[in-house]
């Protein structure tokens, strides 16, 4: 079950609603944890069960560290609680990724291949297993007591509203919300306004994109123009995409009193590298930064070890978005490119912000080659095309996919970049009415357009 489907909506959603207002405030904890074990089951019930085994390991596992003697003991006990959990991602996750490679080693000395049955990922296990970590982490370093109820701490892995693709969130985020938490008309329809704008996000802007990405990841030999318009149409979806999902689930928090942190923060608009990581997908950079980064020494080691922790911190980011060598690649571009970033500043070397944003988004664009392709050909394809290797004009397939409806959307994804930096004189001229009006315009022909189409699972389920 996704968000953008008529099954949320229309049936998950307002039962939901009906059983959480109605039940006593102490027993709505119970119901968001009912509903969101439903919600997660929906997909495949077996993995309801891995879901539950983390919950109830990661449960006792912060009360062995709270209840530990010395500190010996509960960074004994974190450390096992931390194993535990990454060896449950590092199996559903990456044993496909070994074995592949493994054969396809074996084969360039004509041995035989590794009988396999592909191991199948549950959807949301990253997310949730970072959720376990950091609380155990923050255990470990006081920075938060231990939840004394399972139910509390079950919602806290679970919860519905950003079980699936996140914004990851730190127990010390909720805590107090697990406990106690009002609910209000006024957080009420801010987060439905919230959750209209995200879902117009993904269904009117993503979900319209997509055809136009599949076909210019797919040409044979596109040429430049083919190469950059699709990766600009890539860039728009992917965006429109997660970051609608993260409105979507800091709306439905809004609506039932929780109050999740901002995820994106206009991405488009980056000046550096370093800028870009402080505003897209906010929740994940900063768990590397505080968990990782830091956990490998940081700064704290001098500047070569500093710009290997960087490298490090990001190539391992890399390989959490997927199993593939290509997401290793994506991960490695972006720590070089923040470390070349930090080692310019330390030499008091500028940038005028008219090259730096153009030569930002290039390398945050090229670096989506990367993201999105399946393989490395399909990778070397798209980029020797982005450099001109097979011509420059548009071929006739993307002439074609680009047609009027198809120009349209990649207008308004581009205005709806681009906005922000707009001058307050500029947007001070919309109407209030229309600043009131247009989300409930927007979901109602988002809606619309769902009825005609097939569902288009979030791009970050994958991961």
């Amino acid at each position: 079950m996704v968000f953008a489907s008529v099954e949320f909506l229309a049936l998950f959603l307002p039962l939901f609603f009906i059983a959480y207002m109605v039940v006593p405030r102490q027993g709505r904890n119970f119901v968001l944890l009912l509903a969101s074990w439903i919600f997660y089951g929906w997909w495949k019930p077996i993995f309801l069960l891995l879901l539950i085994g983390v919950t109830v390991f990661s449960f006792y596992c912060g009360q062995a560290i709270e209840r530990a003697a010395d500190d010996r003991g509960r960074q004994r006990a974190l450390a096992f609680g931390a194993t535990v959990n990454l060896l449950c991602l590092g199996w559903f996750k990456y044993a496909n990724l070994l074995v592949d490679t493994t054969n396809g080693g074996l084969s360039l000395f004509d041995l035989g291949a590794i009988a396999w049955d592909p191991v199948i990922l549950p959807i949301g296990l990253s997310f949730y297993v970072l959720q376990s970590i950091s609380y155990l982490y923050d255990i470990r370093r006081g920075v938060v007591k231990a939840e004394p109820h399972f139910v509390a701490f079950a919602v806290y892995i679970a919860m519905f509203t950003q079980l699936i693709a996140g914004p990851v969130i730190r127990y010390r985020w909720v805590d107090a919300e697990l406990a106690s938490r009002r609910l209000t008309l006024g957080g009420f329809t801010a987060g439905a306004r919230r959750f209209a704008v995200g879902f117009a996000m993904k269904v009117i802007i993503a979900d319209s994109l997509a055809p136009l990405v599949d076909i210019a990841f797919n040409l044979p030999a596109p040429s430049a123009a083919d190469a950059w318009l699709g990766l600009l149409a890539y860039s728009l979806q992917l965006y429109f995409d997660f970051a609608g999902y993260s409105a979507m689930a800091i709306g439905l928090g809004l609506m039932l009193g929780f109050h999740f942190p901002e995820n994106f923060n206009h991405p488009y608009l980056a000046t550096s590298i370093q800028d870009f990581w402080r505003r897209w997908h906010i929740s994940l950079s900063g768990w590397l930064r505080d968990y990782l980064y830091v956990a490998l020494g940081g700064n704290r080691q001098g500047p070569a070890r500093t710009y290997v922790n960087l490298v490090l911190t990001m190539a391992i980011g890399g390989l959490w978005h997927g199993a593939a060598w290509t997401f290793l690649a994506w991960g490695l571009l972006h720590g070089l490119a923040l470390a070349v970033e930090r080692a310019g500043r330390q030499r008091g070397i500028t940038v005028p912000p008219f090259i730096a944003y153009p030569l930002t988004m290039a390398v945050v664009m090229t670096a989506w080659t990367l993201f999105r392709a399946t393989s490395w050909g399909m990778a070397e394809t798209v980029l020797l095309g982005q450099f001109g290797f097979n011509g420059l004009p548009l071929g006739g397939t993307m002439a074609v996919a680009l047609h009027p409806t198809m120009v349209l959307w990649l207008a308004v994804g581009l205005v709806a970049v681009w906005w922000p930096a707009a001058s307050p004189a500029i947007r001070a001229r919309v109407p209030r009415w229309w600043q009131a009006l247009w989300p409930a315009l927007a979901f109602a022909y988002a809606m619309a357009l769902l009825e005609g189409r097939e569902t288009v699972p979030f791009l970050y389920f994958q991961f």
